[in-house]
């Protein structure tokens, strides 16, 4: 179990090219952070953690590129940002995709492979119960919005939920890795901010160095 820790107000970042922007911000100040919105790449030397919310992945990786954010991205998390990714955010976060468009780059991170749009197009959205380790007895209501899958992790990865019902039951769609976590759908769209402060309790323990 993630223990809650509530001391250090952490400042968090929201990569602010495209996506949930907003929505992400105002759940984070749910779970007691501060928030920048963040395009620039100086922005990055004045935060704690960031969050790169869902959208659409490859717009953002062309954005990311415009704004010459990518390589400072990719030093900044090599470096020990602590990172959230939602959906499409979580296609950034990992170090392998497939159904990607040609050329296609991540900030990466995470040692996963994930498969862009593979719960389908956004007619084919939906909302699941996802039990969340670490994250209370009670499954967690999550939005799926052309979301991803993981296929694979590395051992350093750990699992932390899974769909349990439909035919995509067992596919990975919450994971992991030390300072580093994503999943596959949307908290910010919820009213449940559980995500949240386990992601700001996580940037927290950064903080404190106890990670």
């Amino acid at each position: 179990m993630f223990t809650h820790v509530t001391a250090a107000v952490p400042t968090i970042g929201v990569l602010a090219l495209q996506g949930d922007v907003r929505e992400h911000a105002r759940a984070l100040e749910q779970a007691g952070a501060r928030t920048l919105n963040v395009r620039r790449a100086e922005e990055l030397d004045r935060i704690d953690g960031l969050v790169l919310p869902g959208g659409e992945s490859t717009t953002m990786w062309r954005l990311a590129r415009a704004f010459e954010l990518l390589e400072p991205l990719r030093k900044r998390i090599e470096g020990g940002l602590p990172a959230y990714g939602s959906c499409a955010g979580m296609i950034m976060l990992a170090d392998r995709i497939r159904d990607g468009v040609a050329g296609q780059e991540t900030v990466g991170g995470i040692d996963m492979t994930v498969r862009r749009n593979a719960f389908g197009r956004q007619v084919d959205s939906f909302e699941s119960d996802v039990p969340l380790t670490g994250m209370g007895d009670t499954p967690y209501h999550a939005v799926f919005i052309r979301a991803p899958w993981v296929e694979s992790v590395g051992d350093a990865v750990e699992v932390l939920g899974r769909a349990e019902s439909g035919p995509n039951a067992g596919r990975i769609v919450a994971v992991r890795q030390g300072r580093l976590m994503a999943t596959s759908f949307h908290p910010e769209l919820t009213g449940d901010f559980r995500v949240h402060h386990y992601f700001a309790d996580l940037v927290r323990r950064a903080m404190r160095k106890e990670d």
